[in-house]
Formats: C-alpha cells, structure tokens, sequence
C-alpha cells in the first residue's frame, strides 16, 4: 500500500502575529490574508518491513531509521534525542505508528525561508496518515492537532494558525480566529490571481531566519504591554483589513499598496525582521522607481521576502536578483482544491 499527498506552502500578505491566540481575541478586526502558492511539500507513506520506522528527507538529503523500541513517549515527545525528525515522529504518534512504515518527505520551501514549509508538510502528513490508516480526515482537527505538535516543539508559546490552512484548501484565504473558532474565507478569482502573479515576485535571500524567535519576542512584548509593540500590531490589523475590503472590492493598487505598507510597519515593530543585505538590494530598485515596497514573508521575518513592484517592472527585477547572491522562487497562486 502507498500513499502519496502534498500541499502548498504559503506567502503571507498581510496580518502574520495577529494569527496568534490570544493576541486575535484582543485587537480589534484581526483577519490574516495569505495565497497558496505552487512550491508544494511532498508525502510519500508506504509499508516496510523494518520493525520500526523508516524516514528519508529531501530537505536534509538523509534517511534515518528508527528501531520501534527506542520510539517511546519519553524519546520521542518529551526528549531532544531525534533533533529534525522529532516533528515527523511526534506526528506518527498521533496516529499509533512506530512500526513497519516508511516515509518519504519534502517541505517544499528552503529552511528558515519564512514560507511555512514546515507546518505545511505537518499537514499534508497528517492528511496522507488518515488515508493510510482509513480515518476520516477533517481539515480543522487537521491543523489544530499539527499545530499543537509544532507548538511543543518550538517551546516559544502558540504558534500561528495561519501556515497550515493553504495547504489544505488552496486559493487566496482570509483567516479570522474567533472564540474557540477559526473561520476560513476563500477569496480566489483568476484575476486576483493574474493581479498577485504579475505584481509580486518572490526571492529568497539565502540567508536563513529563525521566524519563531523573532516572533516570540513581539508575542512577549505585547503582553508585556510594550507601547510600540501594542501600537505596531493594532496598526498591522487595520492594514490587514482595510486590505481585505479592498480586495473584496477589487482596488487592485489599494490592496498592493497595503501589503508593501504592512511591511513598513512590521520592520518598525521588530527591526531584525530583514537585513542590510536585503533592505540594500530593495533600496536600490527603489531610487531607479522599480519597486512600490518589500515585505518579509514569514510573521517574524525569513528568508524570503515579497517585492510589490509595477507589473512590467518584474522583467528588470529579475535581471538584478542574480547580482545581488539572491534567487527568484516561482510564484504561482494554487486554485482552491
């Protein structure tokens, strides 16, 4: 038996952090826009013999073999013995398996790129376990339980909700987190997609950022009640949701605009959101007019940033990404599953 599944990872547009319980049940009007995009983690589950359980990464070009007698619950969920593939393992445990199963995955997305690879293979493992075990596969139980897992891992409070939802449903999503809630929007038409792809280009610095970290120290600071970051987050929701009328009301260079504007306003709330390799190379597209605003993907920054540029001004762009050490990821917006 073999059973294969795979799922988009994300570019966020606006309102990452703001996905973050309980911070969405305190600001007001707290909506998280992002796309699904063509860059897609892999799963591959397939029977082995192997009393235990069979791994083999894209990501880290390795395959690991783990003995089912050393899979216990205190290794596994509460140990830091199986570093890199504690997430995949702590995944299987949902399911009961430490035995006789091998897995082939990918994230889809490089490390630290701020592209939520991870969360998004979480859930697309999870997806393909259910049918592997003939469960019934419910998307909101899905990310509730991935994110749960994640969260342990990371160990720097609640991660966001918003990673895991393109995945699964594809398109361009309004996420809102109510009480107990999580409501998702699909707002996907072929010309907001045509709009997305012709105006927004995607690169990868090829510096890795610990997005987790960064965004722990916002979470901190707004329950510490730290002005600027209280500040910073109530003006990144109304940016994020005067973005989302604006796109329901098809005012394409509004919407635009907002996004280069939330990025404005995130570097302001945590300054070691970029670098100076980065803010160098958007500062020179700049001065020659090319460019309308950069945005760092990822809520606590990553390695891949979004330049929201003219839409024949993407042709150039391209031409100056290769001189500056960076790379230009394709950007394709998935239609909804």
């Amino acid at each position: 038996m073999q059973v294969t599944s795979q799922g988009s990872v994300r570019v966020d547009l606006v309102g990452g952090t703001l996905d973050i319980e309980p911070i969405n049940l305190i600001i007001k009007n707290v909506i998280t826009l992002n796309v699904a995009t063509g860059l897609k983690a892999h799963v591959t589950l397939s029977k082995s013999e192997f009393d235990g359980i069979e791994i083999e990464s894209k990501d880290y070009k390795r395959s690991y073999k783990y003995p089912s007698a050393d899979l216990t619950e205190e290794r596994v969920v509460y140990g830091n013995e199986f570093k890199e593939m504690t997430f995949v393992l702590q995944i299987l445990r949902l399911f009961n398996l430490q035995t006789g199963l091998k897995v082939e995955l990918s994230s889809g997305a490089p490390a630290g790129s701020g592209l939520g690879g991870s969360s998004a293979m979480g859930v697309t493992l999870y997806k393909a376990l259910c049918q592997f075990t003939g469960r019934d596969f419910d998307r909101y139980t899905a990310v509730l339980r991935v994110k749960s897992v994640e969260s342990r891992i990371l160990n720097q409070g609640v991660a966001g909700y918003q990673d895991y939802f393109p995945a699964l449903t594809g398109g361009v999503l309004a996420i809102k987190g109510i009480e107990g809630e999580i409501r998702v929007e699909q707002l996907f038409t072929p010309e907001l997609k045509e709009v997305l792809e012709s105006h927004l280009t995607l690169i990868y610095s090829g510096q890795s950022r610990a997005s987790g970290i960064n965004n722990w120290e916002v979470y901190k600071g707004f329950f510490d009640k730290k002005p600027e970051v209280v500040q910073g987050l109530t003006r990144i929701a109304d940016i994020s949701y005067s973005m989302y009328e604006a796109l329901k009301n098809k005012e394409w260079d509004k919407m635009l605009t907002l996004i280069a504007l939330e990025g404005l306003e995130r570097e302001k709330l945590f300054p070691g959101i970029t670098t100076d390799k980065i803010r160098q190379f958007t500062s020179e597209l700049k001065k020659e007019g090319n460019v309308l605003g950069l945005k760092m993907c990822g809520a606590g920054g990553g390695g891949c940033f979004i330049l929201v540029h003219k839409g024949l001004d993407a042709e150039f762009i391209k031409s100056r990404v290769a001189a500056h050490g960076m790379e230009i990821l394709p950007f394709e917006v998935e239609s909804p599953l």
